[in-house]
């Protein structure tokens, strides 16, 4: 375990090195942020004072070297557009895609898993062939146009959700929660179903070709000698072997929800680290964009971690090993 440890740690200090390199040297050629700052009317002693004051007349090497000191510490600078604390900003807008990318995954895990289940035990019937019909459009459609069909029905429509926004939230401290009130839980159906889709229905395809194939397995037909019921042996000895891709899997698609969230956030305006990403390129806001991606790489190397340690905790072979 130790020394599991410490290799992903060692993986995951190169991994935020590369990451932060990229993202420096990508985003230091993207634009001028003193010119979006003070405009084109500035005179050129004003610019070089704030060019200045920004260390953007260094050399790029000593930039990106005092980019990570800060970075190591938490400390990514000020926003060239809120003129703000970076760590500030992504602290405020945090809760929003926690919250939205959390209720996402726990609605895909919680449908998604007995669908396949279900899909696998019964394949010919018409139900089944139905849902797979439905998670292949799941897949397909893009989310912005799920988000679009939703507001047409639900609010231009019925008028039951609101189109945008968060609602109402509770402050706990340092973080901000919708969960709490009515209007809160109401403004988060709709961008949650956007994003839980696409995992609905791969989680539950995933589920069904695992099942598929472990059914036919050695293990179970001894399963089924032994007299037990097929709830036992599907729900028990099957289920628990296919589970282990889906874990998988679902650590990954957590990272890429918190990082491609962007999409549902700008459709519905829901004020999280997306529309902050995105208000970031259009101003040239490099600290904003850098620390963005930096959150994002160590969410990824993160979630890895955790998976790796739960496999160890779900499979009695690879602790063997």
């Amino acid at each position: 375990m130790i020394s599991l440890l410490a290799t992903r740690l060692t993986s995951v200090v190169l991994v935020m090195l590369v990451v932060s390199a990229l993202s420096f040297s990508i985003f230091n050629f993207l634009g001028d942020p003193v010119n979006n700052i003070l405009g084109v009317n500035a005179t050129l002693a004003q610019r070089e004072e704030l060019r200045v004051a920004l260390g953007l007349d260094q050399s790029t090497f000593v930039q990106f070297w005092r980019f990570v000191e800060r970075a190591v510490v938490g400390d990514f600078g000020v926003s060239y557009r809120n003129r703000q604390p970076v760590v500030d900003l992504i602290l405020a807008r945090l809760p929003a895609t926690l919250e939205l990318v959390l209720c996402a995954t726990i609605i895909a895990l919680a449908v998604g898993i007995p669908m396949g289940v279900y899909t696998a035990l019964r394949p010919r019937g018409l139900v089944s062939r139905t849902l797979q019909f439905g998670s292949l459009l799941g897949i397909s459609m893009p989310q912005f146009l799920i988000g679009m069909l939703l507001i047409l029905v639900f609010s231009v429509e019925l008028r039951w959700l609101s189109a945008f926004g968060r609602g109402d939230v509770v402050t706990l401290g340092w973080w901000t929660t919708g969960l709490l009130t009515a209007s809160g839980v109401k403004a988060l159906i709709m961008p949650t179903i956007t994003l839980a889709v696409f995992q609905v229905s791969m989680i539950m395809r995933l589920v069904r070709g695992e099942m598929l194939e472990v059914v036919r397995t050695d293990f179970v037909k001894f399963a089924r000698a032994r007299g037990l019921s097929d709830r036992a042996v599907y729900l028990t000895h099957a289920l628990r072997n296919s589970l282990l891709p889906v874990i998988t899997i679902t650590g990954l698609q957590i990272g890429s929800l918190i990082a491609f969230a962007i999409v549902v956030e700008a459709v519905f305006q829901w004020p999280g680290m997306g529309m902050l990403i995105l208000q970031a390129i259009e101003f040239a806001d490099f600290p904003v964009m850098a620390a963005y991606l930096a959150f994002v790489g160590f969410s990824f190397v993160t979630i890895n971690l955790i998976v790796d340690l739960i496999y160890l905790a779900v499979d009695p072979r690879l602790r063997a090993k």
